[in-house]
C-alpha cells in the first residue's frame, strides 16, 4: 500500500504514519501506540 496509513481506535482516536514500513504495536510499550517505535526492544528476555 502507498500514502499514508491511518489507523482507528475501539476509542476513536486516530493514529497515522507517512513511513514506508508502519508496524502495529502488540506489547504497548511504545510512545507512539498503536504504532511500534521499538520501545520493546531493551526489554528482550534472553
Amino acid at each position: 500500500m502507498d500514502g499514508p496509513v491511518e489507523v482507528t481506535g475501539a476509542d476513536g482516536r486516530t493514529a497515522s504514519s507517512s513511513r514506508v514500513v508502519t508496524a502495529l504495536c502488540a506489547c504497548r510499550r511504545s510512545a507512539l501506540y498503536p504504532l511500534c517505535d521499538t520501545s520493546h526492544r531493551p526489554c528482550r528476555k534472553v
